[in-house]
């Protein structure tokens, strides 16, 4: 976008018309779709225009990484991948062989398998901390050499929360760089380079685009030269690991929705978890925005909306947890989030036998759909 004001203006409106320009040809509102993986040259040899091969450049997916970069705040340049877990891995090769990595003790299970799996090809140590107490951070940071802190917060599936200001702020101070994977907290909800996030990254997969209907994942930096968005851009266009432009372009089309999704999945699934909160049949509801949460008063700080996802475990063990899961009817039992339905999953049995999740916890993606039709099919479910 270049209109002079673009920096005032909300959230909401970026979100729509971030990437939206009208075509330059034709006068189509809606973007065309560049499905072409090469581009033409002239007698000379030389490229007509700005794109040689798509692996490299493609006019769809550099309209979606300017509208990345336009939404998230204090972002100056942004990587698409063809999934979250693409992105992620890309950040985390960064870290130079020898080095220790700092992820949180409770975090997505994908990326957890895979760093586990390849943490000793990329000559990397892993440190697994619990960073919703950052005095666990200090002491590993204390004994040197670390290269990156991972954050993750809310975390998945637990939702803890950690304090990004102040993880930034002991990374730095160590020589390391800071991290944030975002997918939970999607641009509107908060800012992570205001808190010092050295890098974003986010599963555009989930909330970004938002109909459970396309793959990818997004790096974000403050400029292009930054040192770890060159390595990440590097990989991008030497691996190819980049989504289609078809892909790109549903992602497009889906950003445009973003705030009015997130904010009406926020506030279903604050009303959902309260209510769960009081019910007989369920142990404990962790969701940010409870008083009763132990990261409330940080989440509250540095998030502006407290997000769709919840933590709920129930009474009777694994073999209720997955009895409420089947009975849901709104509810759909399957992985992700982030979509405008609603989901639910009995984690542990997903996540494998090496999983720390506790046996009875359900992990829930509120949607959009009328609250009240939400709360009656968690009533029926849990039988009452």
């Amino acid at each position: 976008m270049s209109d002079s004001n673009e920096s005032n203006w909300h959230p909401q409106t970026l979100a729509v018309h971030a990437g939206a320009e009208a075509d330059v040809e034709t006068g189509a509102v809606t973007p065309p779709i560049h499905p072409s993986t090469t581009f033409l040259r002239d007698d000379a040899g030389e490229p007509v225009g700005a794109y040689v091969y798509t692996r490299e450049g493609n006019p769809t997916r550099d309209r979606l990484e300017a509208a990345l970069t336009d939404i998230q705040p204090g972002a100056g340049a942004a990587a698409a991948f063809a999934s979250g877990s693409a992105a992620a891995s890309a950040i985390l090769r960064s870290a130079e062989p020898g080095k220790r990595i700092v992820v949180p003790d409770d975090m997505y299970h994908g990326i957890r398998h895979l760093i586990l799996g390849q943490a000793e090809r990329w000559g990397v140590t892993l440190e697994f901390v619990d960073l919703s107490n950052l005095e666990n951070l200090e002491a590993v940071l204390g004994s040197g050499n670390v290269a990156m802190v991972w954050v993750e917060t809310p975390s998945n599936p637990r939702l803890k929360i950690t304090d990004v200001a102040g993880a930034a702020q002991l990374a730095h101070a160590a020589g390391a760089r800071l991290a944030v994977d975002a997918t939970w907290t999607p641009p509107g909800v908060s800012d992570p380079f205001a808190l010092g996030a050295d890098l974003v990254m986010h599963s555009s997969t989930k909330y970004l685009a938002g109909h459970s209907d396309v793959l990818g994942g997004v790096v974000l930096a403050r400029d292009e030269n930054d040192p770890t968005f060159s390595f990440v851009r590097q990989l991008q266009h030497l691996e190819g690991a980049v989504p289609s432009p078809f892909d790109a372009w549903l992602t497009l089309r889906g950003l445009r929705t973003l705030s009015l999704r997130v904010r009406e999945a926020s506030s279903n699934a604050a009303q959902v978890a309260r209510f769960l909160e009081r019910h007989a049949a369920v142990l404990s509801v962790d969701y940010p925005g409870l008083e009763s949460h132990p990261g409330h008063q940080v989440a509250a700080r540095q998030m502006s909306a407290f997000g769709a996802m919840l933590a709920v475990r129930v009474k009777g063990g694994a073999e209720a947890a997955n009895r409420v899961a089947s009975a849901t009817r709104l509810f759909r039992r399957a992985t992700s989030l982030g979509g405008v339905e609603s989901l639910i999953e009995h984690r542990a049995p997903v996540e494998g036998p090496n999983t720390k999740t506790p046996d009875d916890l359900l992990r829930v993606s509120v949607g959009i759909e009328h609250v009240d039709d939400l709360i009656h099919d968690f009533r029926q479910a849990l039988g009452s």
